[in-house]
């Protein structure tokens, strides 16, 4: 084990290791510590504590003292500077119409060093920027170029979930993302949104990485021919988070999507093999082809369509009363009566009995029924005219 202490020099940049030297140093403290371009003043962002001698690169650089008022004095003087410089290195830009975007300065804590940092989408030949930024600052120009990624990191902002960048709170170094995490996870392959401020794919598709190819280990693939619980049938939709698939079953007649988990499906093989149990089941040798048979689909409800038969055709309350000749009602309309009365006295009409007549005797029309009125014959009455112009409504002609 190795005592060690954590310093940082800005705000987002990387801890790096340093040898506390017997000094006691408390997390938040301003520190001055040797390193391989000078004396560089730093935040100790964790005291001392051991780690792994294997995670200790050696030499380890000492921490030369705890800051005094002095070197924090300078510290803040050399901040000012950078202002200064960044504005005029951006005007300086301009004038030699070089294709480059500054992105941010840091004076050194010596004040013999400034690093001027920026973004180029080619190379850039900044020489003649160099010797201006020399002669005005009488002092080291160092150019570095970086990518989009560290110039969000050193930018900083909000991200699409609201939050400050992830490489600009936490992440000391850039992982590499691609296209399959996306891929992976499930989520859409439009650049606009699965991409960070930067342009580049969000930082925050590693998090889950791992946890997302345990599951699809266990998941079946859309399209597959799977076994379930309630028959075969092919995954149409699977959701790697609530462990389930759902399946559209080639068995019976139930067509509707159900989902199972994905301890319950048992993966047969792909389309081929969805196309191989088709035919099969078509001709009827499901066992030679390989394959189970399933269970058969339950049968109908028959004392449900034993009901809906004879609610159809069972008569109503109305045609029941029409049949037996009653005159009791349920409703009130006095015309609904007269009509019902009517077709009890036809229905009484057709039921006569059978007439019997006696022997040498022959009639056009059966004897009318006991208590029945004897009406007089109706002769239509014609209207004509006469020779005298007088109209006559008996049945004669008038002679």
């Amino acid at each position: 084990m190795t005592e060690i202490v954590s310093v940082r020099f800005n705000e987002r940049g990387k801890a790096y290791y340093f040898d506390p030297a017997d000094i006691s140093i408390e997390k938040g403290e301003k520190v001055v510590v040797e390193t391989s371009k000078g004396l560089e003043y730093g935040e100790c962002v964790r005291g001392n504590h051991q780690v792994e001698d294997e995670n200790v690169i050696l030499p380890l650089r000492p921490v030369i003292r705890i800051a005094t008022e002095t070197d924090n004095r300078s510290a803040a003087a050399g901040k000012d500077k950078e202002k200064e410089a960044f504005d005029y290195c951006k005007q300086r830009i301009v004038d030699f119409g070089l294709e480059m975007k500054l992105v941010s300065v840091e004076y050194g804590f010596e004040g013999n060093k400034v690093l001027f940092f920026f973004t180029s989408d080619g190379r850039v030949d900044f020489r003649e920027l160099v010797k201006d930024l020399a002669g005005r600052f009488r002092a080291r120009i160092e150019l570095r170029q970086i990518g989009v990624r560290d110039e969000a990191k050193m930018l900083g902002g909000l991200g699409v979930c609201g939050k400050q960048f992830c490489c600009s709170q936490f992440l000391n170094d850039f992982h590499p993302v691609s296209i399959k995490m996306a891929k992976t996870q499930g989520l859409s392959l439009n650049p606009t949104k699965i991409s960070g401020t930067c342009g580049r794919l969000m930082c925050c598709l590693k998090y889950e990485e791992v946890a997302y190819e345990d599951l699809v280990k266990k998941a079946p693939k859309i399209g597959a021919f799977v076994e379930t619980p309630s028959g075969k049938g092919s995954v149409i939709n699977v959701n790697l988070l609530r462990g389930n698939a759902k399946v559209r079953l080639e068995d019976g007649f139930d067509t509707t999507l159900k989902a199972f988990t994905f301890d319950e499906l048992d993966v047969l093989g792909g389309k081929g093999r969805r196309a191989e149990y088709i035919a099969a089941r078509d001709e009827g040798r499901l066992e030679e082809a390989g394959f189970r048979p399933s269970a058969p689909p339950p049968p109908p409800n028959i004392t449900r369509g034993l009901e809906n038969t004879m609610s159809s055709t069972a008569p109503s309350n109305r045609q029941y009363e029409n049949q037996t000749g009653s005159n009791t009602f349920s409703g009130n309309n006095g015309n609904d009566r007269k009509k019902q009365k009517r077709k009890n006295n036809n229905h009484k009409h057709r039921e006569r009995p059978e007439q019997s007549f006696d022997e040498g005797t022959t009639a056009s029309h059966p004897a009318p029924l006991e208590g029945a009125k004897n009406k007089k014959p109706h002769h239509k009455k014609r209207r004509f005219r006469n020779n005298n112009g007088q109209g006559s409504h008996d049945g004669h002609n008038g002679h």
